[in-house]
C-alpha cells in the first residue's frame, strides 16, 4: 500500500524560505562584517596599511591635480589610455590606482576605495589584496585594447578607435574587482548583487567606457574568486582565523630503558 506524500502548503514554502534566506544573510553577515572586525581587533590599526595608503594617495593626486602643472605630471604618471604603447600603459597601470576621475565625486570615490581595500586587506591579507586589485584592473586595460583591435560594428563589441583617447577608470575597476572577489570567496550575495549587478545595469543605462571596464572586472574578479585555493602559486590567504590551516608535526617516539634492555636481551636492538 502506497502513501501519498503530502504536499507542502504556502506557509510551509514561505518558512523554508524565510529561513533559507535568513541563513544566507546570518553567514554573509559575519563573513563581512564580524569577521573583519574582530581580526580588526586583533591586529590592531596597523591592518588598514593598505586602505589608509590608497586613500592617501587618492588624495595627494587629486590635490596636485587642482594646479595646471600639477594635473599634466598626473596624466604623465598614472594616466592610462588604450592608444598609449603596452609597455607605457603596463607602467602606469600601478599609479592609476591612486588617480581619480575627474567627473566623478572625489570623496565618495575614496570612501569606497577604503572600504574594499579595507574589507579586502582584513579579510584576504596585503599581497591577495594587491593581486586581485592590479589584475582586475589589467584586465580592462587590455580588454579594452582588443576591443579596438576588433573595430566598430562586431556585435556591439568593438569599439571605434576614438575611444583609446579615454582615460581610464582609476581606481574603480579595483574597487569592483575587490568587491565581487569578497563576495564570491565569501559566498555574499547581497554585496555581489551590489555590485556586480550594480555594474551591470550602469553599462546598459550609461553605455561608456568605465561600465565596459567595470563589467571586465567583475567578469575576473568571479574567475579569480573561483579559483580560490585551486592554484599553488596564487598569493596565500592569511592563515589567522581560516579552520584547516594548521600543520602536525609527529614527534618520533623514543623508546623507554626497559624496552631497550629487554631488545638487549633479545639481540635486536643496541646494549644500553
Amino acid at each position: 500500500m502506497f502513501h501519498e506524500q503530502r504536499r507542502e502548503g504556502p506557509r510551509e514554502v514561505l518558512w523554508r524560505v524565510l529561513l533559507f534566506v535568513g541563513r544566507t544573510l546570518r553567514g554573509e553577515w559575519y563573513g563581512i562584517v564580524v569577521d573583519p572586525v574582530r581580526e580588526l581587533r586583533r591586529r590592531g590599526p596597523s591592518a588598514l596599511f593598505l586602505a589608509f595608503l590608497a586613500a592617501f594617495g587618492v588624495i595627494f593626486f587629486h590635490a596636485i591635480a587642482q594646479h595646471p602643472a600639477g594635473a599634466v605630471a598626473v596624466r604623465l604618471l598614472g594616466g592610462v589610455y588604450a592608444d598609449l604603447p603596452l609597455w607605457l600603459a603596463l607602467l602606469r597601470t600601478p599609479v592609476s590606482l591612486y588617480v581619480p576621475a575627474l567627473d566623478l565625486p572625489v570623496w565618495a570615490g575614496i570612501t569606497q576605495l577604503f572600504l574594499a581595500f579595507a574589507l579586502a586587506e582584513l579579510a584576504l591579507g596585503r599581497a591577495r589584496t594587491l593581486a586581485i586589485s592590479y589584475i582586475t584592473t589589467l584586465a580592462g586595460t587590455l580588454t579594452v585594447r582588443v576591443m579596438l583591435a576588433i573595430g566598430p560594428g562586431r556585435h556591439g563589441v568593438g569599439l571605434p578607435p576614438e575611444i583609446g583617447q579615454v582615460l581610464d577608470t582609476g581606481p574603480s575597476a579595483a574597487v569592483v574587482g575587490l568587491f565581487t572577489y569578497i563576495s564570491v570567496v565569501r559566498r555574499a550575495p547581497v554585496v555581489f548583487t551590489l555590485t556586480g549587478g550594480s555594474m551591470v545595469w550602469e553599462s546598459i543605462a550609461v553605455p561608456n567606457l568605465a561600465g565596459r571596464e567595470h563589467l571586465i572586472a567583475v567578469g575576473a574578479a568571479i574567475v579569480l574568486g573561483l579559483l580560490h585555493g585551486r592554484v599553488r602559486w596564487w598569493p596565500a590567504t592569511r592563515q589567522a582565523g581560516l579552520p584547516g590551516l594548521r600543520t602536525v608535526t609527529r614527534v618520533p617516539e623514543i623508546p623507554s630503558p626497559q624496552l631497550c634492555r629487554a631488545q638487549a636481551l633479545r639481540g635486536i636492538g643496541p646494549h644500553p
